[in-house]
């Protein structure tokens, strides 16, 4: 009798070690899959600045600015020297938040330019769909982050532009402030990316 007490508990041993064993190697596999999810949203971020870089080569937008008519734009103002005091689940919502703004600012202004068929405006379309596909796996990084999911209002958006000229001038006020904001959150998943555990 004490024989197979002896065998149960030495099995139930066995079973429990091989179980942490399983939970020990699960736990880099799961780190490895979260940065290679940051390395992927660095990439796509990357891609879309590569994007904007190039619709601004357009001889269209050559000229200076004169008036700003997006008022609600999300202001990038951070410095290089703040990437070292960024709160990980706070800065995952704000790029959210941004991201989700920009994504209605070019959902309009694609709406307004081909209702009006301004033909010498680049499109803006090819932007549309790579910042929804951004947008998912940001989700998914922050519901892993337990992240403030606050919901995001639509901004106010300026008149639809009746001239040609405010539509090109607000096409190019769009993209080089999302320029901006594709160039901080690229460098923003580096940095978040860098404080995972190894």
């Amino acid at each position: 009798m004490k024989l197979l007490g002896d065998s149960s508990s030495s099995l139930l041993l066995s079973l429990l070690l091989a179980q942490l064993h399983l939970l020990a190697s699960a736990f880099p596999a799961h780190h490895r899959r979260i940065q290679t999810d940051f390395d992927k949203l660095t990439n796509q971020t990357r891609h879309l600045l590569k994007l904007t870089q190039d619709l601004l080569k357009n001889p269209v937008f050559a000229t200076e600015i004169d008036h700003h008519r997006f008022k609600f734009l999300p202001a990038i103002s951070s410095r290089v020297s703040d990437l070292t005091t960024l709160e990980f689940k706070f800065t995952l919502f704000q790029l959210y938040a941004d991201l989700k703004s920009f994504e209605h600012h070019f959902e309009w202004l694609n709406r307004t330019t081909r209702k009006q068929q301004h033909s010498s405006v680049p499109k803006l379309t090819d932007m549309i769909s790579p910042i929804k596909s951004l947008i998912n796996p940001l989700q998914r990084q922050m519901t892993r982050a337990e992240a403030p999911r606050i919901a995001v209002p639509s901004p106010s958006l300026p008149p639809n532009p009746a001239f040609h000229w405010e539509v090109v001038q607000s096409s190019q006020e769009l993209l080089q402030q999302f320029r901006l904001f594709c160039d901080w959150a690229s460098r923003v998943f580096l940095t978040l990316k860098s404080r995972l555990p190894a």
